[in-house]
């Protein structure tokens, strides 16, 4: 999966569902955050600093970082699944590794097994200074895909 995501676009179509979905999400909204990058098993959602989205030191708050992570991994997921599909969260694990600092957070969804049922999905998440990425999370996530035909 790794070598296909980093190497083809997803198309037009699945961009255009992705999008749509994302700009529904009062919370992504609310915290600023937006859609970077889509490929087939892999979505990018970043996230800029300012004092809303912090903790009292200063640095992103943990919150704000595992929503954008679980938003990564969900998106990620949801471009593989079929049109008349949306997609929800089972369950998902992150573990801070170092204060989330920089510009912006980027938080990286990634496609490790997709299932009929059953997604999952790896998270990472990067502070982001300039040209250099540190990475300041990471996590694994459980999705399942629902029929909206059956909603």
């Amino acid at each position: 999966m790794e070598h296909q995501t980093q190497q083809e676009p997803a198309s037009p179509e699945v961009r255009a569902r992705i999008q749509a979905s994302f700009e529904r999400q009062g919370l992504m909204g609310h915290l600023g955050a937006r859609i970077v990058h889509i490929a087939p098993g892999r979505v990018h959602i970043a996230l800029p600093s300012r004092p809303e989205v912090t903790q009292q030191h200063g640095y992103f708050h943990a919150g704000a970082t595992s929503a954008i992570a679980d938003s990564a991994g969900g998106y990620a997921a949801f471009t593989l699944f079929p049109e008349d599909t949306s997609v929800l969260t089972v369950e998902y694990k992150i573990n801070l590794l170092a204060p989330a600092a920089g510009e912006h957070i980027e938080a990286v969804g990634t496609v490790l097994k997709s299932g009929r049922t059953l997604t999952v999905c790896q998270l990472e998440v990067f502070g982001v200074q300039d040209d250099r990425r540190t990475l300041v999370a990471t996590g694994q996530q459980t999705l399942i895909r629902v029929n909206t035909s059956e909603r």
